[in-house]
């Protein structure tokens, strides 16, 4: 069963795929998470607290669900190009995560900042690493980065690089999909698809690592 916590965030987040930002009522919120207002503010001492924490949530999963990514018990470059198109996948479907990739947060997105310096701490942990701010793009993106290069066993300067361009080739992707094959134009952003398998299979050859060597190959 969800903490009230969880079930919070989760009618918060549930509350935006109807409603922009500025309209969710922290009155609503609480009412369809099942508990009192005050719980609400409680846990997260405002609309904009509430805000953080649900960004810092999206951000949260999008990391772990990396890290389930790279535990699969595939090569490593076929996990390298999982990742890839998890996270375009991911992007599609989850509008926060999409602007935390991309920066891209819009008018209907909460725009969390980090709380004011000096103002009093939350007394919910959670809520204080909320409140000290998301990661950018490129924080979010270098996490991400990190962690596959550390599945692969090494972390040097190379493999960071080629996992860097894996997880930004994935971002074009979101940034700019591809046209759709009835007219040649821009598909709608709720029509985003997953990378091709022909897109897959280009990062597993240009992105092969051998894990049982101190050398990576790139064709």
């Amino acid at each position: 069963m969800p903490t009230a916590r969880e079930a919070l965030l989760d009618a918060a987040l549930a509350a935006l795929a109807g409603l922009p930002w500025s309209a969710v009522r922290m009155v609503d919120v609480a009412s369809a998470a099942g508990v009192s207002r005050q719980t609400l503010y409680n846990e997260f001492g405002s609309k904009e607290g509430l805000a953080r924490a649900l960004v810092r949530r999206e951000a949260d999963a999008y990391l772990h669900g990396v890290d389930q990514v790279l535990a699969r018990p595939v090569p490593p470059a076929r996990n390298l190009a999982a990742v890839a198109e998890w996270t375009v996948a991911e992007a599609v479907a989850r509008p926060v995560l999409r602007a935390l990739l991309t920066g891209c947060w819009g008018e209907r997105l909460p725009t969390p900042r980090p709380a004011r310096p000096g103002a009093r701490a939350s007394a919910v942990p959670a809520q204080r690493r909320a409140d000290a701010g998301v990661p950018s793009p490129a924080d979010l993106l270098g996490l991400a980065r990190d962690r596959a290069a550390s599945a692969l066993g090494r972390d040097d300067g190379e493999v960071l690089r080629s996992c860097e361009v894996v997880l930004r080739l994935a971002l074009s992707y979101v940034v700019a999909p591809g046209p759709s094959a009835a007219d040649g134009q821009w598909v709608e952003p709720e029509s985003w698809r997953p990378m091709t398998p022909t897109i897959t299979s280009v990062i597993e050859t240009i992105f092969r690592v051998d894990t049982r060597s101190p050398r990576k190959i790139i064709p």
